[in-house]
């Protein structure tokens, strides 16, 4: 396996680090796949506690035979900028990134440019069609542990589960204080735009315009007329996300497509590594431990792939 260093962006206002992971073989182009973020602030290797499901990602795909390219998100080294950016969206954070990193893939002679895959895990994963349609135009989409609902909804839900282990005393003062947050969620689809930008409704900089821009591009608006290879992974585990309320949501809003693949796998967290505590409450405490990406998610991505590049009539009949 190669690595070589690249900047994403390098003429842009926000250029970014990044790794791209070619296979030793020389033979004939190589299939490739972009590798995009979660929420949050995040380098190259994904970097959750002590682990680095991008690193592993990379590793082991390219031993399979596949490019894999991986970048720093922009939130991570330009924070203080994104942060006091009153219109900051998903856009700017990630979905711009992401198409110039499937246009950088394109211009690599030994990448096969018909063959460029995204792979977008938890809010990557959410976000993977609308960058696939907003100029990613790739071969195929794997999504790993990725919602179906708007993201103030997980992120309600979420803090339900947490307040779970409080006391009686601190748990009603928590749930109060959920209230007030999700009536906050509910009133951003009222607002202007300027209004939504000058709008604070997470912390100190989580402004409504970012949550309204998500929740008016929803997931089946993108999913709908998608008719591309698809990918959809979920650890059985996995305490951000649900089976019943995401995964299983992929599969009825995609029933009618005859291209997607979905796979559940046992025991496994949402980094898609073994699960030790499988409580929200204690992600922290379960991503301090050193894991790795579980091997046989790596050879069914690889896998699945491969078998779509051996047919290009689907690809090529989006």
């Amino acid at each position: 396996m190669l690595e070589e260093k690249i900047v994403i962006g390098a003429v842009t206002k926000y250029p970014l680090n990044g790794i791209l992971s070619i296979p030793k073989e020389t033979d004939g182009l190589f299939p490739a796949v972009v590798l995009v973020h979660g929420s949050g602030p995040i380098n190259m290797d994904e970097k959750i506690g002590n682990n680095y499901p991008f690193k592993d990602l990379a590793e082991g795909l390219t031993k399979n035979g596949i490019a894999v390219l991986r970048y720093d998100k922009r939130t991570f080294i330009y924070g203080k900028e994104m942060r006091n950016y009153p219109g900051l969206s998903v856009r700017e954070e990630t979905i711009e990134d992401a198409i110039l990193a499937s246009e950088l893939l394109r211009k690599d002679s030994r990448i096969d440019s018909g063959k460029i895959f995204i792979i977008g895990h938890s809010m990557g994963g959410m976000l993977s069609p609308r960058i696939d349609s907003e100029g990613g135009n790739f071969a195929g989409l794997i999504i790993m542990g990725g919602s179906t609902r708007k993201l103030e909804d997980v992120i309600i839900e979420q803090n339900n589960e947490v307040i779970k282990s409080l006391n009686r005393f601190i748990e009603v003062i928590a749930r109060k204080q959920i209230a007030k947050l999700s009536a906050k969620f509910d009133n951003i689809y009222n607002m202007s735009d300027e209004e939504a930008k000058s709008t604070l409704v997470l912390g100190k900089y989580g402004r409504a315009y970012y949550l309204k821009e998500m929740g008016e591009h929803p997931l089946i608006s993108y999913l709908g007329p998608l008719n591309k290879p698809m990918l959809i992974l979920q650890g059985d585990k996995d305490f951000h996300v649900s089976i019943e309320k995401d995964f299983n949501q992929y599969k009825e809003l995609l029933k009618e497509k005859q291209n997607v693949t979905f796979k559940l796998y046992p025991n496994l967290n949402h980094l898609f590594m073994p699960s030790i505590y499988g409580k929200i409450r204690k992600a922290k405490k379960e991503y301090k431990v050193a894991q790795h990406i579980d091997a046989q998610v790596i050879n069914d991505i690889s896998d699945w792939i491969l078998s779509v590049q051996e047919m290009p009539a689907k690809i090529n009949g989006n």
